[in-house]
């Protein structure tokens, strides 16, 4: 079993920054596992949009068009935690942000290659 809990957001004027972070625990076999860590966003009656992913053992990352120059997404030294700092934010950027673990080596922004998800924490961008 592998838990995700994110943490970080918050409310934030337009032009101002966050950092999420995304905290992974449970069975230290299945964490070891986990090939790419991606973060996503949503909102009420939409679908699930893919951020940002990084690749826990390379450090290779890919971002989603919409956050390039923006967002940039890292690892902690222990590499069970990822975190999603988030510049220039603007009010379309208010969602619920939740971060994914996958066991694939290679992993894309789609919501179904992932394997497990946190709870989500708030996003919310004042104009």
């Amino acid at each position: 079993q592998v838990q995700l809990v994110e943490s970080g957001g918050g409310a934030v004027q337009a032009g101002g920054s966050l950092r999420l972070s995304c905290a992974a625990s449970g069975d230290t076999y299945r964490i070891d596992r986990i090939d790419v860590m991606g973060w996503f966003r949503q909102t009420t009656g939409k679908e699930r949009e893919g951020i940002a992913v990084i690749n826990t053992h390379s450090g290779r990352t890919y971002y989603a068009d919409f956050v390039k120059g923006r967002f940039t997404v890292s690892q902690d030294t222990t590499k069970n935690t990822v975190v999603l700092q988030m510049n220039s934010l603007n009010p379309e950027d208010t969602a619920m942000y939740y971060c994914a673990a996958s066991f694939r080596y290679s992993a894309s922004t789609s919501p179904s290659e992932y394997n497990y998800w946190g709870q989500g924490t708030q996003v919310t961008v004042s104009s």
